[in-house]
């Protein structure tokens, strides 16, 4: 938790203002008892008359307006300097989930980073308001009571302080059996949001192949494991109030039949003995607040480390040097080898391979042969176990992600626009394109038809994801949308999928002629897709088995020519 107090800088006067608004809050409030007790001492029994107890209860009156007033200004001091912090934690666990690698995401798991992002910051913000409301106004009432009532008596103020010394063993207790079940249990809920997310992204699938009372089991089961864990947590926490409750009755019997004593033997007063019981009512109350508060700072504390983890997860790259870069050739593979984590068996082995500017190649394989984790090589979204991938002359370890990633437009296998409108996702691709560079690449991505069907063009609305468009329109769209920045390496990751024979043929006609000659990579399951690519790679289980031209291939490698006349025969039937 100390490592995130540094987004509490911009903040610092409101978290000074709200503690010291509530500790003036409980100064007032530990005068309180010592007027009700003139009132009873000089008031009523003492003959002061009418006119005396009026002047007290203004005086009561005015401690709790003050008071009210204090305890406003501290909440909101506290409450702005929370939501602030959250804020800025929020910025910058984004800002790290953004420039975290493919591999460290795939690691870490989008369930877990949507937790962090949301429940584990909540939970933290709320630590951070109650933690500068009464962190310090808690201990202030407590041990300010206490000593009152050393002040009042010797012998109630030793109530006091055993009663105290007990609590605190208990509070204590509680605490350090809690912390690690309530990080158990926020781990039990990455699991609940996980099956939650996995339900509704494949909702569609599940609902086909009638799997829903299967997921409804499995989602039963996770969340009966989370609840039985907040329940176990939830009864050691349960225990603080009425133990709490049980030790301050416990005390009080004590404080009364000490203050009977002294009353009758007339060394303590009757306004003295009430006085001392709202000291310690005023502790029952504020420890009440502390256990509360600790509870949440615990909960706090135990989300804090796994934001923390997420804050701290190191950005590796391959340490290479500059001798490890080449020259001659716009794109270079150079015995290339990707591992997953700890998998034992690389995703790509031993790839090299050479691309120039203006080329188009081809990539195809069977399903799990290592394609896209190839083209995601070149914008660097994972770094190479050994070998290195070079891109004009330089390895791209060496060049910055944000420039290297300028210069690529990528189309993922999946077709995914944002909510908004048309052009609001082609300037996705270029903030500041003009309606005519937006056209022009939606006319080279074969998309028009799709601009024409809708009343209004450019600003036709999209829903989330794109739901309001088929699959080949989403396609179209996307790839407009990498066309638009104009960049020099395009990557067409099975984009195509989709589209039908005549769209894909045109659509492959249209990149040759764009002006400014892209290297474009076409990763496809259809030789027809890329049987006119100036060199085609064959990977399968991870390894390169064959590269040239079609004709070339058709000759040299039995998978290549398998895979494409299975598709032949079967276009020709």
């Amino acid at each position: 938790m100390r490592k995130l107090l540094k987004y509490l800088k911009r903040y610092k006067l409101q978290s000074i203002l709200a503690p010291l608004f509530k500790l003036l809050e409980a100064g007032f409030e530990l005068f309180v008892p010592l007027v009700v007790s003139g009132i009873i001492d000089n008031g009523i029994n003492g003959g002061e008359g009418g006119r005396y107890i009026v002047n007290m209860c203004l005086v009561l009156v005015a401690l709790g307006v003050v008071g009210l007033i204090s305890a406003i200004s501290a909440q909101y001091f506290a409450a702005k300097a929370a939501v602030g912090f959250s804020k800025e934690l929020r910025h910058d666990l984004f800002d790290k989930m953004q420039s975290l690698s493919y591999a460290d995401i795939d690691r870490i798991g989008t369930p877990k980073m949507i937790t962090r992002m949301t429940s584990d910051v909540n939970q933290i913000q709320s630590g951070v308001n109650l933690v500068l409301r009464l962190f310090m106004r808690s201990p202030f009432i407590v041990f300010g009571a206490m000593i009152m009532a050393f002040a009042l008596d010797a012998i109630s103020g030793v109530v006091f302080a055993v009663t105290i010394a007990v609590l605190f063993i208990v509070v204590f207790a509680i605490i350090l059996s809690s912390i690690p079940l309530y990080k158990r249990v926020q781990g039990k809920l990455d699991d609940v949001t996980a099956a939650t997310r996995e339900t509704l992204t494949g909702v569609r699938v599940l609902r086909a192949f009638c799997k829903e009372e299967e997921e409804i089991s499995k989602y039963n089961k996770r969340n009966a494991s989370l609840t039985k864990s907040q329940i176990v947590v939830g009864r050691i926490s349960a225990l603080m109030n009425p133990l709490t409750y049980a030790i301050i009755n416990v005390a009080i019997i004590a404080l009364l039949y000490v203050g009977a004593i002294k009353i009758d033997s007339g060394n303590l007063s009757q306004g003295n003995v009430v006085a001392l019981y709202n000291y310690m009512s005023q502790i029952l109350v504020e420890l009440i607040k502390l256990a509360n508060l600790i509870i949440t700072v615990t909960k706090s504390f135990a989300c804090a480390g796994r934001v923390n983890e997420i804050l701290e997860t190191p950005i590796v790259k391959t340490s290479i040097s500059d001798n490890s870069a080449t020259g001659g050739h716009f794109i270079e593979f150079s015995n290339v080898c990707v591992n997953y984590g700890d998998a034992e068996i690389d995703a790509l082995s031993d790839i090299s391979f050479t691309a120039e500017r203006g080329q188009t190649i081809g990539v195809i394989g069977g399903t799990g042969s290592g394609k896209t984790t190839l083209v995601n090589m070149l914008p660097h979204f994972y770094d190479a176990s050994s070998g290195s991938v070079s891109i004009d002359g330089k390895n791209v370890n060496l060049i910055d992600d944000g420039a290297l990633r300028a210069k690529c437009g990528i189309v993922p296998q999946r077709a995914v626009l944002f909510k908004g409108t048309i052009r609001d996702n082609m300037l996705w691709g270029k903030n500041d394109a003009s309606d005519e560079e937006i056209y022009s690449a939606i006319s080279s991505a074969q998309a028009e038809d799709i601009i024409k069907s809708k009343a209004d063009g450019l600003d036709e609305a999209v829903e989330q994801g794109g739901k309001n468009f088929s699959g080949g329109q989403r396609q179209r769209l996307t790839i407009a949308r990498a066309i638009v920045k104009k960049p020099e390496i395009l990557i067409l990751d099975d984009s195509a999928s989709a589209l039908d024979y005549a769209t894909d043929a045109n659509l492959r006609k249209s990149l040759k002629e764009l002006d400014y000659c892209p290297t474009v990579f076409i990763v496809s399951q259809r030789t027809s897709s890329i049987k006119h690519a100036d060199k085609i790679i064959v990977l399968d289980g991870g390894k390169m088995v064959g590269i040239g031209t079609h004709d070339e291939l058709l000759k040299t490698c039995p998978i290549y020519n398998e895979i494409h006349f299975s598709q032949y025969e079967k276009e020709s039937v």
